[in-house]
């Protein structure tokens, strides 16, 4: 057992140096390798989140721009829509003025007409009585001469 000990002893004592190259590889990997990929990576790291959240930041921009053009848009449409309605009612308004300024020139010349007419019908009226009388004057003559002329 002792012996056993002792080959013990000896591995150990052996093992040391390993045992400080590695540490001594280690320190020097952690020192050269890892610490500036570290680095590297965490600005990196750093680097991507940044242009992500500008991105984010150009996006929400871009939405607002997008919003504020699809506002302005309504409002131009609107705008439009009552402008024409506005022109829509104005031609209908002038519409309905040439319709019953038509419709009073109508009635003007209805009436003129009318009148006209009934002067013409009264003028036919009093030629007629006169023509009437005038034949009923010569009906009577006519009658009246044969027998007047038999008696």
């Amino acid at each position: 057992m002792e012996e056993t000990l002792h080959q013990l002893g000896e591995l150990l004592l052996g093992a040391v140096p390993t045992v400080i190259l590695l540490a001594l590889l280690y320190a020097l990997y952690t020192s050269i390798v890892y610490k500036p990929l570290r680095r590297v990576l965490e600005e990196r790291r750093s680097k991507t989140e940044g242009a992500v959240e500008k991105s984010r930041a150009d996006i929400a921009r871009a939405e607002a721009r997008t919003a504020e053009y699809e506002q302005k848009l309504r409002e131009a449409r609107a705008a439009i829509f009552r402008s024409q309605e506005a022109r829509r009612q104005a031609a209908q308004q002038a519409r309905g003025k040439a319709v019953a300024e038509a419709h009073g020139n109508a009635q003007a010349q209805v009436q003129a007409a009318k009148k006209d007419i009934e002067s013409d019908r009264l003028g036919a009226q009093s030629g007629l009585e006169a023509e009437v009388a005038a034949l009923a004057e010569e009906i009577v003559r006519r009658v009246l001469a044969p027998a007047a002329a038999g008696r």
